[in-house]
Order: C-alpha cells, then structure tokens, then sequence
C-alpha cells in the first residue's frame, strides 16, 4: 500500500467510486470524499489527504450514466459546495468524455509525477 493518502471529490455520478476503486486496486490509499453531500465546503480538510483529485462531469452526462431524480439546479449548488475542493485541488478531471480507464491513466500519471 503506498503512503499517501489519495482524496477523491467531485459532484454525483462523476466517477469518484469507481476512481476510488481502481485506485486502491493500484496500491493507493484512496478515499471516496462526499464533499458534494456536506454543509461545510472544508468538510474534504477533515479527511487530510496528501493529494486531492476533482471529478466534474455535466447534467447531461450524469443523465446518461445513471438515472437520477434531481437537475441542473442540484448540480449548482453540487458545484458551490464544492469550489473550495475544485480550488485546492491537485488535479481536475472532467470525465464526461472519458472512460473510468482514461480518468485512471490520467489520475496515476499525475501522481507518479508529484
């Protein structure tokens, strides 16, 4: 298992499961950061990570992934809740024209970089 500790945030059905996953397959310490879901945008702080990756995808892409009862205006305020992790982050990812295999690709690179 590698030391450092691997942050994954982003809003619903952006991939942050399934990076989480195959990450900690990869011999990372990986966490699942249900930033999107907390009151406190410094909610991610709490859990310390040494590496903090942003997953983003769209409404439409969200749709396609996965039914889901809730819109754009959910997404929003996703989004504000967010903005402080997008801000710290150190690799943004947007996946909506991605496979889980290229936002893995892209995830270990930057982390075999830093």
């Amino acid at each position: 298992m590698l030391e450092r500790r691997v942050g994954v945030v982003g809003n619903c059905v952006s991939g942050k499961t399934t990076l989480v996953n195959s990450l900690q397959a990869h011999g990372y310490r990986a966490i699942n950061i249900p930033q999107e879901h907390s009151v406190s945008p410094r909610f991610w702080r709490r859990l310390a990570p040494d590496f903090l990756i942003y997953l983003t995808c769209t409404l439409s892409t969200a749709q396609k992934r996965r039914q889901i009862p809730w819109g754009q205006e959910t997404l929003d305020a996703q989004w504000k809740i967010l903005s402080e992790a997008r801000e710290n982050a150190d690799l943004i990812i947007p996946t909506d024209e991605l496979t889980a295999t290229e936002v893995l690709a892209k995830a270990l690179d930057a982390l075999g970089s830093t």
